[in-house]
């Protein structure tokens, strides 16, 4: 069942509004966590960016997936940089994240790449 990497993003995106509105304490605390734990440090942002790119397919989570590639590849991330990441979560996670590997992983990488010029 093929996916749309656009779409999930834009799913994920719309919904993040949502549950902003939904509960307006709750998801600025969480985007105050996320800008602390993404902000440059030792790690700069890309490096972040593949860490949870990988999490995000470990977990098999389609949403963290298409979000954490997207943001990989904003921040300067390569297609094999990207490829490379997976490996390593494949490794980690077996046969089910190879699954998501061959399809919504490789799928939003050719949607978002050119996006970026890559």
């Amino acid at each position: 069942m093929p996916k749309d990497a656009k779409a999930i993003l834009k799913d994920f995106q719309q919904g993040v509004g949502s549950w902003r509105e939904a509960h307006p304490e709750c998801m600025p605390a969480f985007a105050e966590l996320s800008k602390a734990a993404m902000k440059p440090g030792e790690l700069d942002v890309k490096t972040k960016e593949l860490i949870a790119a990988a999490v995000g397919l470990a977990a098999r989570c389609d949403y963290c997936i298409v979000h954490h590639v997207y943001e990989s590849l904003k921040a300067g991330a390569t297609r094999q940089e990207l490829i490379e990441t997976a490996c390593v979560a494949n490794l980690m996670g077996g046969g089910p994240v190879v699954t998501y590997t061959a399809t919504l992983f490789i799928d939003a990488i050719n949607a978002f790449a050119p996006d970026f010029g890559k």
